[in-house]
């Protein structure tokens, strides 16, 4: 377990953004269930894609090519699909990746042997009831550890409609899109609640038409999906994760000028919503071509809505306890059930550190201070909570220690590079 100890200081300079995280796995799902080659370019193996590589290859898929360039840590990957899947092993370690499990669990239901999902950290907890649902009314069976991992499943899914709710997790709608296509008639996703995160089944539809796949969307209500549909094979490029961009939007705005490149402007990402909310607050975004620069701005509090942004709010809880007067921060509940309960592990190291941070039910209520003093904090084993603990540094009066800052992993592997890069000073002894 690895401890780092940052020295405070402003960071400035160019960073190149990584590759979406969301893009990725939905990338190579979708080339693992066309047939012949798709080429994955800007690809980054973090912990949670590599949980994705290795589940889909115990569905099947080979990987025939990967090329890195070692300065940047990017890679193209060649994917050789079957067209079908087959069980070439019993068991999916899904690390700690939600998405990873999530996504590729009906993918079991199309083979209809037995195939058992293990994982560790809090995954081996979050909900899957949706998927529980399903099963008990098509008859497929599943047997779980007292609600928990390891999962079991035997049984093939069958058309028709399929009740989920919107506000628990939209990777369950993902991961019935990506299978239904493929069964044999024609299919409905009726929603029961109101879709949250929406974003992320606009990128889930984007992707699955690259890929020859039609899913026509009704309001976010309902979703009609024509059966026997064909994956076709492509050439895709990942473009930059603006959840990632998030960490370096802000270092910029509380003390330093940061330019950021590799971010489409034109982006489905929900949390491309970063730059409209830090904008409210009086951060100066300045738009370079096709750049985007983040320069030390007095910014102020907000009410802010996190429903369709959850990833955002560690870092945003960061910006808000520096921001004048008060920020709220609502519709954030889901926090609680993620690789940390992230409201309470954010407010408590922050609190740690001289902010002002009250949890609610459903997020957070954080009043601003002009510095943090700095000392001993934890990553609650998730990588958000470093990466923002991380920024919050720059405005400590004394060094900050984080502990298990290696959780970065599962998400961004560079994270820690990247902020040596920009100026950020570490303690090379506590590096491991």
């Amino acid at each position: 377990m690895q401890h780092i100890k940052i020295i405070p200081s402003t960071l400035k300079g160019n960073v190149i953004i990584q590759p979406s995280k969301s893009l990725s796995h939905r990338a190579v799902i979708c080339a693992a269930l066309a047939k012949g080659a798709s080429r994955i370019r800007n690809i980054v193996f973090s912990e949670d894609i590599l949980a994705t590589l290795e589940g889909m290859k115990a569905y099947g898929m080979e990987v025939i090519d990967i090329c890195t360039n070692e300065d940047t840590n990017r890679s193209s990957i060649t994917i050789e699909g079957k067209g079908y899947l087959k069980k070439i092993k019993e068991t999916i370690d899904c690390r700690e990746s939600g998405s990873t499990l999530r996504f590729l669990i009906p993918m079991a239901s199309l083979i209809g042997e037995k195939m058992t999902f293990i994982g560790k950290g809090k995954l081996i907890e979050r909900p899957l009831t949706s998927y529980y649902k399903i099963f008990n009314t098509q008859g497929i069976k599943y047997s779980n550890t007292e609600g928990r991992l390891p999962l079991n499943i035997e049984g093939i899914l069958k058309p028709g409609k399929f009740e989920i709710e919107g506000n628990i997790s939209s990777q369950f709608i993902t991961g019935l899109m990506f299978v239904l296509p493929l069964l044999s008639e024609d299919s409905i996703i009726e929603l029961t609640t109101e879709l949250e995160s929406s974003r992320y089944i606009d990128l889930t539809i984007d992707m699955l038409e690259r890929f020859s796949i039609d899913i026509k969307n009704d309001k976010y209500n309902r979703f009609y999906i024509p059966g026997n549909q064909k994956y076709i094979p492509v050439d895709y490029k990942v473009e930059g994760d603006f959840s990632q961009a998030a960490f370096w939007i802000v270092a910029g705005s509380l003390n330093g000028d940061i330019v950021l490149s590799d971010l489409n402007h034109d982006s489905l990402q929900g949390d491309k919503e970063i730059l409209n909310i830090v904008t409210s607050m009086g951060a100066n975004i300045i738009y370079e071509g096709e750049y985007i620069r983040t320069i030390f701005s007095q910014t102020k509090g907000i009410k802010i809505d996190a429903s369709q942004c959850p990833d955002l709010v560690p870092i945003l809880a960061v910006l808000g306890a520096l921001s004048k007067g008060k920020t709220e921060i609502v519709n954030a509940q889901r926090l609680r059930i993620k690789e940390s309960d992230r409201l309470k592990a954010i407010s408590s190291e922050l609190n740690k550190l001289g902010a002002d941070v009250a949890e609610t039910k459903d997020g957070l209520i954080i009043n601003g201070v002009d510095a943090l003093n700095g000392g001993v904090v934890d990553s609650w084993n998730d990588h958000r909570i470093a990466m923002a603990l991380a920024v919050a540094s720059t405005k400590c009066k004394e060094p900050l220690t984080i502990r298990n800052s290696s959780v970065v992993n599962k998400s961004y592997p560079e994270f820690w590079k990247d902020f040596i890069s920009l100026g950020g000073i570490i303690d090379e002894r506590n590096m491991g």
